[in-house]
């Protein structure tokens, strides 16, 4: 056990791995922390690098080891990876092998019809830039991002082989995926001798389609999961019981995928079922959130987003009650229905 740590701006907690669960990922040799932090929101141009450096460090005092990033996260596209980069090369760099850090690509991110999609040339340059702006070696772990219905699942299966065997990442993932093209993806890529080693799919009480076959496939063929959006972009909280405080995500103009439009009578109404049954647990509705995701036999990990280093103690504090009666259960499907 290392008992000295690194001459760095930054020391991190001498315990934070006794803080984290870990899981095994399908039928590999890594463990997930059961909580992963996202770097969707809040890493941007818009967003201080000091909170952003807060978060990273709390987050690995923790326990959370795994960081999972795209090359379109910002504002603007790649700002979240350079913000990372930054934070990286100035208090994490003695702590890369314990860390596990991920990208993606697949969504748009620069202009031309080789900037967008799930071509070779794609994926293989977008991987490049991905590392430039963290400062990497290489990733633990590339994703395609989403499928590309124009592009052979062939060639893309065929880039994520060659990103693996050219240095560029150990593992390889899958994103956005439906259950029978997952299906495919994983036998083309054992036929390659890269396994599939992850999926990561949207699933929160309110989003619950992988439940529809997916979920089977990936424990059939061994494959882990870590699913984001568990608070269903912060409606699955107390945020907004009593309106759009200002600043929230709601509130943000930049905020693409929650605005007020979708904060709804109903589904509030939903919300303050599912919080009475969350402190009925002892738990807050994001806590309950969190810890339902990790119930389902599939989940590997639960992959958080936070803008305040509050909401990350209290999601590792979610993993103090994981367990689920099955009149809960049925409580929670019947209310998010």
């Amino acid at each position: 056990m290392l008992t000295e740590q690194p001459n760095t701006l930054y020391c991190a907690q001498a315990d934070r791995y006794t803080q984290m669960q870990y899981q095994r990922c399908g039928n590999s040799g890594i463990l997930l922390p059961k909580l992963s932090l996202g770097l969707w929101q809040n890493f941007g141009e818009t967003d201080p690098l000091s909170n952003a450096r807060t978060l990273l460090h709390t987050a690995f005092d923790l326990g959370i080891n795994h960081f999972d990033l795209a090359n379109n996260y910002g504002p603007s596209y790649g700002a979240a990876e350079s913000t990372f980069g930054k934070i990286f090369k100035r208090d994490l760099q003695p702590y890369r092998d314990e860390m596990l850090v991920s990208s993606k690509a697949g969504y748009d991110m620069w202009a031309g019809p080789y900037g967008i999609g799930g071509s070779r040339k794609y994926l293989v340059s977008s991987c490049d830039q991905s590392l430039k702006r963290t400062g990497l070696d290489y990733f633990d772990i590339f994703y395609h991002h989403k499928p590309d219905p124009d592009t052979p699942l062939e060639e893309s299966m065929q880039a994520l082989d060659f990103i693996v065997r050219s240095g560029r990442a150990l593992y390889v993932g899958i994103s956005n995926y439906q259950a029978e093209q997952t299906q495919k993806a994983v036998e083309i890529l054992r036929e390659l001798g890269t396994p599939l080693l992850i999926h990561q799919p949207r699933y929160n009480m309110f989003d619950r389609w992988i439940e529809d076959g997916l979920t089977d496939v990936l424990k059939e063929q061994a494959v882990g999961a870590v699913v984001f959006s568990p608070l269903a972009q912060g409606l699955l909280t107390d945020k907004y019981l009593q309106g759009i405080p200002e600043n929230s995500r709601a509130a943000r103009s930049e905020i693409v995928h929650l605005s007020e439009q979708h904060i709804t009578a109903e589904k509030i109404t939903k919300v303050k079922a599912l919080n009475e049954l969350a402190q009925a647990r002892g738990q807050n509705l994001a806590q309950m959130a969190v810890a339902w995701t990790l119930n389902n036999p599939a989940v590997t990990s639960c992959l958080i987003g936070a803008s305040k280093k509050e909401q990350i103690r209290s999601a590792v504090d979610a993993l103090k009650n994981l367990n689920f009666t099955q009149q809960e259960l049925a409580m929670i499907k019947e209310i998010s229905a």
